[in-house]
């Protein structure tokens, strides 16, 4: 019963009148019951960095838009990735930037691009390494285009052997996984097509089955100098309004024999992450691109986040969201983060 003491009221504890209700916050009592009861966790093993390495560089040069991301010359990506395997990241994507681009994007697929050569040398040093490559024409051509230029227009067809051949060459190298990044239509199939030719029917392919034409790739343009020599990428790359698109677009590398679907950019695309992930069972990545990672450190640099809390919850969201694994360059501060919580 209620009591009227100094003018105020008084509840006595034992006289309850609320309705039933659910006390949600006994399972939030502690650290070790959170933890307990946690549903998503991302570990180490989740993540693979992505890497620039650049023929004819002596060293590194950090990326001026993307804070603590480098161009690599090959022997200073040979001592990274030493590290990077002592903090148990299990794989990295390589991005090569050639000394020479042309119109056939020969960089592309010569037998010693700088990209060919630094899967050999990476998987000499680290056999367990998992060494995936982004296949792609736009850093070896002049015009910056995903695919080849004919009269002012990025052609399909033509496209598709030149990519399919430089998927060849770098599982010729050892690459474990290809992932073409193009949007050509039917590269999938072309590049599977090539590579079990060739006895190399268990390579994988990654596909970047729903890649939008984001704005979150900015940095991106300046890591891999690929940058459009004219118009943009809208007619390959996908309209971010679309979702149902991205459905057919990775049943279509589902046809074609992708192994594993990948959905980027993946901060502001986690409903497409999350229908893709209900759609089909082959495992699926998302990519953290570099927009996404350069708007952290940029915050960060200022004292108004959280980092290590801010990226945390971001991995953890891909994860939620169906993710089986991540690309992000926050992969090896994340490493070192929990090798200090250990």
């Amino acid at each position: 019963m209620k009591k009227l003491i100094r003018g105020e009221i008084q509840v006595n504890p034992l006289d309850n009148h609320f309705p039933p209700f659910q006390r949600h916050r006994r399972l939030r009592a502690s650290g070790p019951l959170r933890s307990l009861l946690r549903e998503t966790e991302v570990s180490v093993g989740d993540l693979i960095l992505p890497m620039f390495v650049q023929e004819g560089l002596s060293g590194k040069e950090e990326i001026a838009s993307m804070p603590g991301v480098y161009h690599f010359g090959l022997d200073n990506l040979r001592r990274e990735v030493d590290e990077l395997v002592q903090l148990g990241i299990p794989g990295i994507i390589l991005f090569g930037i050639p000394l020479e681009k042309d119109d056939e994007s020969s960089s592309a697929y010569a037998e010693k691009g700088i990209v060919q050569e630094a899967i050999r040398a990476l998987k000499r040093d680290h056999p367990e390494l998992l060494v995936m490559t982004d296949v792609c024409l736009c850093q070896y051509n002049p015009a910056g285009h995903c695919g080849i230029v004919r009269n002012g227009q990025i052609v399909n067809d033509d496209s598709l052997h030149l990519i399919a051949e430089t998927a060849l060459s770098h599982a010729a190298a050892g690459a474990d996984i290809v992932a073409p990044s193009d949007m050509m239509d039917g590269r999938v199939a072309a590049i599977r097509q090539r590579l079990d030719a060739h006895h190399l029917e268990n390579v994988s392919i990654l596909s970047y089955a729903v890649k939008y034409a984001s704005a979150f790739y900015g940095p991106f343009r300046e890591a891999a100098h690929s940058t459009p020599a004219f118009g943009d990428r809208r007619t390959y790359q996908m309209d971010p309004a679309n979702a149902r698109e991205a459905l057919r677009e990775a049943a279509s590398d589902v046809a074609e024999g992708a192994d594993m679907l990948m959905v980027k950019p993946a901060l502001s695309y986690l409903d497409v992450t999350q229908r893709i992930r209900e759609r089909f069972d082959l495992p699926l990545a998302t990519y953290n691109v570099s927009a996404e990672y350069s708007m952290v450190k940029a915050a960060a640099m200022q004292g108004w986040i959280d980092e290590r809390a801010i990226v945390g919850e971001i991995l953890t969201s891909f994860k939620r969201a169906g993710a089986d694994f991540i690309l992000t360059y926050h992969a090896k501060e994340f490493a070192q983060w929990q090798r200090e919580v250990e």
